[in-house]
């Protein structure tokens, strides 16, 4: 039954490129025999075309044509299907190399550009390379929203090479200068279930925006997160708008950027400071950082130092001063510290 599923598999394969061929070479026929091509265009020559689909490479004949007015040549059958001279790749194929090329590698990418054929590596490095992302267009009608959220956050990437193959130095520690930030702001409306039976949340109109950048360029980036906002939504009837991240450099630059945002430390930040906190308390540590949670939620700034410094009783040595941001530091709500 197994080889019955497959070889019918890979016949009916080869049946869909078949007929993709044939519809192909016939709509090449219907321009050689279009009376109204031949006020325009003169045959010029044939060639064979191969080409990758998702399906697999279709092989077909198309026809050169010259205009008799220019005198410039064209394949009139790509312009038709919308193809670029001298493309390889199927749109269809090539959005399968890109959906496992971002999610595995290139060699990857390329084995599942199509369910018959395969691209090589650097045919994928090429396609990713020269991916451009169109800027955010302006809404003709602004959106009214009570709350928007912005999060943000960075990722550290070790790279191979910089330009090329053997570029990357070691300073005095032996450390390689192959560290790259990747920065990551998405903004949306909220957070909904999934559907009214699940227990998953998605986020709600969520627009990203990712770079690689420093100085200069990290501020262009947040001018135009500020642009998308401003574009989208009425901000006059936006009560608040949060920006949830761990307090990076690079993120406090650029909140000078955004206007009337409120800064508030995420959830996962959030545990990583509780955690610190903590952790020397061992069975009781528990217990500790919900009582911390509470005095987040619902009481003050003071309150919140007065269980800090309670935590730094239990301490055996003064080894896990630093981490309750003492002395001189005081940890605050918004994860940084502050003097």
């Amino acid at each position: 039954m197994a080889e019955y599923v497959i070889s019918m598999t890979a016949e009916l394969h080869n049946l869909g490129l078949r007929m993709i061929q044939d519809s192909l070479e016939a709509m090449d026929q219907m321009l050689q025999d279009s009376p109204m091509r031949l006020k325009h265009w003169i045959v010029e020559s044939h060639t064979t075309k191969q080409l990758v689909t998702s399906l697999g490479t279709v092989t077909f004949r198309k026809t050169l044509f010259t205009n008799k007015e220019t005198g410039t040549s064209e394949y009139l059958l790509d312009r038709i299907l919308g193809l670029e001279r001298n493309e390889r790749l199927t749109q269809d194929a090539e959005a399968r190399l890109l959906s496992e090329a971002v999610q595995t590698s290139y060699r990857r990418g390329g084995e599942e550009t199509s369910l018959t054929s395969e691209v090589s590596k650097q045919t994928v490095k090429n396609k990713l390379h020269q991916l451009n992302f169109p800027v955010h267009e302006v809404k003709a009608e602004k959106k009214k929203v009570d709350y928007l959220y912005i999060d943000a956050d960075e990722d550290h990437v070790s790279l191979q090479w910089r330009e090329k193959k053997g570029d990357l130095r070691e300073n005095e520690n032996h450390q390689k200068n192959n560290n790259l930030i990747t920065k990551l702001v998405y903004v949306y409306e909220g957070i909904e279930n999934e559907s009214p039976k699940s227990k998953r949340h998605r986020l709600v109109n969520p627009y990203y925006f990712c770079r690689v950048n420093t100085g200069e360029d990290n501020l262009k980036f947040w001018d135009e997160i500020n642009d998308y906002i401003t574009n989208h939504y009425e901000l006059e009837t936006v009560k608040k708008i949060y920006l949830n991240a761990d307090g990076g450099g690079w993120i406090k630059a650029g909140m000078n950027r955004l206007e009337g945002v409120t800064y508030v430390l995420d959830e996962f930040h959030l545990e990583k400071y509780l955690t610190k906190l903590t952790s020397h308390m061992k069975d009781s540590r528990d217990d500790a950082a919900d009582e911390l949670r509470k005095v987040i939620r619902s009481k003050t700034k003071k309150e919140f130092t007065r269980l800090v410094d309670r935590l730094e009783e239990y301490l055996e040595d003064e080894t896990g001063v630093k981490e309750l941001g003492k002395p001189g530091n005081t940890f605050c709500l918004t994860g940084q510290q502050q003097n």
